[in-house]
């Protein structure tokens, strides 16, 4: 019979272990045979070593694995290594509850891994020191591209798109995020013929302005692998067919494979104006990052320049949440001084907030979004009225940093 690829893997620190058995490596040989065969994993052999002055190793091999364990008498610490594989996965967790009885640590620290098959995880870095771990039932795509390491797999989300292990869209919520991101902005802009996405690979925001009544979308990527990957596996956002058709021009979207920074250099010098600018890019960094450059400044003040009479430009600005807001506060610094009007949207979908900028200024631009909502040809499913006014408060903490009200 062949062996299912999967195990389980356990690792654990016992603290306040007796020092005389920390360092009683014939007692210690003799728990640890004794807690696996209970746990009912087959010992092929062991073998170990007693350090001096103090300490020892015991290592042993398993049908389904091993299990190793590591001694500090002197501070009465132990760590503890099982991996069990296949049928008898859950031995690993039995085996270290067992030896935990014939050990009595005052403490216990164990953290258990499924591994194999099914077991893979993705470790989004959502703060300093705050991870978000997602749970991956099954890889359909994970590449390289030029510019980014690629995930698109199955989550508890629906298939959901990672881009440098950060989660870029998911099937559950993507429509909450790019409503979020563009129905503001909609509600914003004095009119809505000509559009100008730059990033969102899926074409979600593409599509949604075609939708809201634009005649002319510009999209603009500079990643062609990743937005034809997204195409070919996502449910959501452009088939491959209407990839295709948007690539030749064949309709009102556009796609332009090229860089951020270059196509509006281009635009400019053939004097194309938009209503709608919107900048869907992986997020800013807190360090020095090769994208940051779409954020700042200069990169904003093309974007201006592109901007027709009553332009909005939209961008995804960061995490209002007080321990990753850096990159949010910069842009809200960035929008206040370039824009005579800055709205800002806080999005239901996750922590993102949304900022909203046009050159002129609109006495109560939150009344004007909110009374255009419902003429819109796209009618939202996440955002109404209610959403509009609660979303641009801006968060109190960030409130002196610009003079968005």
């Amino acid at each position: 019979m062949t062996a299912e690829f999967t195990g389980w893997h356990v690792l654990a620190e016992f603290g306040g272990v007796d020092a005389a058995l920390c360092d009683d490596i014939e007692r210690l040989e003799a728990a640890l045979r004794k807690s696996l065969i209970a746990a009912g994993v087959t010992i092929c052999d062991m073998t170990r070593k007693k350090f001096e002055p103090q300490g020892a190793t015991l290592l042993a091999l398993l049908s389904e694995s091993h299990a190793s364990i590591h001694t500090y008498p002197e501070s009465g610490d132990i760590f503890i290594d099982v991996f069990t594989c296949g049928t008898i996965g859950a031995g690993a967790t039995k085996a270290v509850e067992l030896l935990q009885q014939e050990l009595s640590p005052k403490s216990v620290h164990m953290e258990v891994l499924q591994r194999g098959h099914g077991a893979r995880r993705i470790h989004e870095p959502v703060g300093e020191g705050l991870t978000r771990v997602w749970d991956v039932q099954d890889v359909i795509v994970e590449t390289d591209t030029p510019f980014q390491h690629m995930v698109i797999a199955r989550t508890e989300q629906g298939i959901s798109l990672f881009s440098d292990n950060d989660r870029q869209s998911t099937e559950f919520s993507q429509l909450t995020y790019h409503e979020a991101m563009l129905v503001p902005a909609y509600a914003l802009a004095a009119k809505l013929d000509n559009v100008l996405i730059i990033g969102s690979g899926e074409g979600v925001a593409s599509q949604m302005s075609v939708a809201a009544g634009a005649s002319r979308v510009d999209h603009v990527d500079i990643d062609q692998l990743e937005v034809e990957l997204c195409a070919k596996h996502l449910p959501y956002g452009y088939s491959e067919a209407e990839l295709a058709a948007a690539v030749a021009g064949d309709g009102p979207i556009k796609v332009h494979y090229a860089d951020g920074w270059d196509f509006l250099a281009e635009a400019e010098a053939e004097g194309v104006r938009y209503d709608v600018v919107v900048i869907d890019l992986p997020d800013e960094r807190v360090e020095d990052a090769q994208h940051n450059r779409l954020y700042e400044e200069d990169f904003l003040n093309r974007c201006k320049a592109l901007l027709a009479p009553g332009g909005v430009l939209a961008a995804q600005a960061g995490c209002p949440t007080m321990w990753r807001n850096e990159t949010l506060k910069r842009s809200f610094a960035r929008f206040d001084d370039l824009f005579g009007t800055v709205v800002p949207y806080g999005s239901d979908e996750h922590e993102w907030t949304f900022l909203f900028g046009v050159t002129e200024q609109i006495a109560d631009p939150v009344a004007v979004m909110t009374a255009k909502l419902g003429t819109l040809p796209y009618t939202a499913e996440t955002v109404d009225e209610r959403a509009l006014v609660r979303g641009a408060i801006e968060p109190h903490g960030l409130r002196a940093l610009a003079k968005i009200g």
